[in-house]
Parts: C-alpha cells; sequence; structure tokens
C-alpha cells in the first residue's frame, strides 16, 4: 500500500489543483474577456516570430516523432503517455496553443473542438487532443474552465521536448514567455500526419476544428 507521505503529498497536490481551478480561473476568465475587448491577443505577437523555430516543421506523409507527454485522468492522477500510444492503430486530431489561459486559445481555438467532438468522431476520429508548452497543472485547470470533460484530452509538453521534435517552436523569451508551439490542428491515422494546418505563430485561421471537420 501507500506510505502516509505518499498520501499527503497526493492530498497537497489535489488542494493545489483546486485552488487554481477555484480562485484563479475566474480571475482569468476576467482577464481573457478584457483582452478580448481591446483586441490584444497572443497572435498580435507571436506571428512575427514564427522563422525562430529550432528546426523544420513536419510534413502530411512523416510519422510523428515518438514523446512523452503528461495529462490528469478522471480520478485526478498525472499520467504520462508516449506519443505512439496514444497514436497507434488510432485516427487521432492533435490540435495546439501557444499558451492556456490565453484569449484566442480559451474564447475560440479550444471551445471549437469541445463543440465539434462529437461530429469528429462520427467522421471516425478516435480521440481528440490538446497540446501546449505549460505544465500538466496548468493544462488541467485550463480544461476544467473550459468544460472539456471527456470531449478532449489536455496534454502537457512542459519542457517543450517533443514541441521541438516537431519543428513548430516559438521563440517568445523576450515576451517573459519562454519557448512556446506554433497554433496548429492535424489529423494523425496510425502515427502518421495525414493533414496539418500550421499557423503563422499564434494566428488561427486554419487550424479551427471546422476546418479539420471539412478535411475529413
Amino acid at each position: 500500500g501507500r506510505s502516509l507521505d505518499a498520501l499527503l503529498v497526493q492530498n497537497r497536490m489535489a488542494h493545489v489543483a483546486w485552488r487554481v481551478t477555484s480562485t484563479f480561473v475566474p480571475h482569468v476568465r476576467r482577464s481573457l474577456r478584457a483582452s478580448a475587448t481591446s483586441g490584444r491577443s497572443l497572435a498580435l505577437w507571436t506571428t512575427r516570430r514564427t522563422a525562430m523555430a529550432s528546426g523544420k516543421p513536419i510534413e502530411v506523409g512523416q510519422r510523428l516523432p515518438d514523446g512523452k507527454l503528461s495529462y490528469f485522468d478522471s480520478e485526478g492522477n498525472m499520467q504520462e503517455v508516449s506519443v505512439k500510444d496514444l497514436t497507434q492503430g488510432k485516427k487521432v486530431v492533435l490540435f495546439a496553443v501557444p499558451g492556456a489561459f490565453t484569449p484566442t486559445c480559451s474564447l475560440k481555438h479550444l471551445p471549437g473542438f469541445v463543440d465539434k467532438a462529437d461530429e469528429l468522431a462520427a467522421k471516425g476520429v478516435d480521440k481528440v487532443c490538446c497540446v501546449a508548452v505549460n505544465d500538466p497543472f496548468v493544462m488541467d485547470a485550463w480544461g476544467k474552465s473550459i468544460g472539456v470533460e471527456n470531449k478532449v484530452t489536455m496534454l502537457a509538453d512542459g519542457s517543450a521536448i517533443w514541441t521541438k521534435a516537431l519543428g513548430v517552436d516559438l521563440d517568445l523569451t523576450d515576451k517573459g514567455l519562454g519557448i512556446r508551439s506554433r497554433r496548429y490542428a492535424m489529423l494523425v491515422d496510425d502515427g502518421v500526419v495525414k493533414l496539418l494546418n500550421l499557423e503563422e505563430g499564434g494566428a488561427f485561421t486554419v487550424s479551427s476544428a471546422e476546418e479539420i471537420l471539412s478535411a475529413l
């Protein structure tokens, strides 16, 4: 069985997640509404940074590089999954955002995939996943604030290792945000990229759930 120390650590982690969701999320929601009203968004200052990715972006027809991503399961336990296990033998939609709780990502990109999850499933998609260079605690709290439930799996690439392997990293260190991901949406079939809608920086023009649906 688990030791008392292990149980105490898990309880502390659960309490921290609860405090983030109940205290921080409402404040962020108000900030997002203010940002949307004033027209500020991450896209305004990420589009020009696209050329600073560490390598050539992955292309249609290529197999995804393997890597490890983290998430919280339905029971509140942190899990780690390999990209190979996530996509092997399945049709998966993967979409990425520059940052959790940012305006375009929270008001448009993620909610769009939540709303269209059932339609995507009807088209043969086995799983819809959101990836961001954030830690799993932030991704879990963000997903709860949007109400993703079991429709979208919130995957954390905390150190941007897999994002860099894809060649879609975005250097925003001069904005105090470190390395992030370009915005994209891709359809993956048995680990192979069948469709890739890659945005310029944080722009939001071709990576919506509607765009993926129209291609299926």
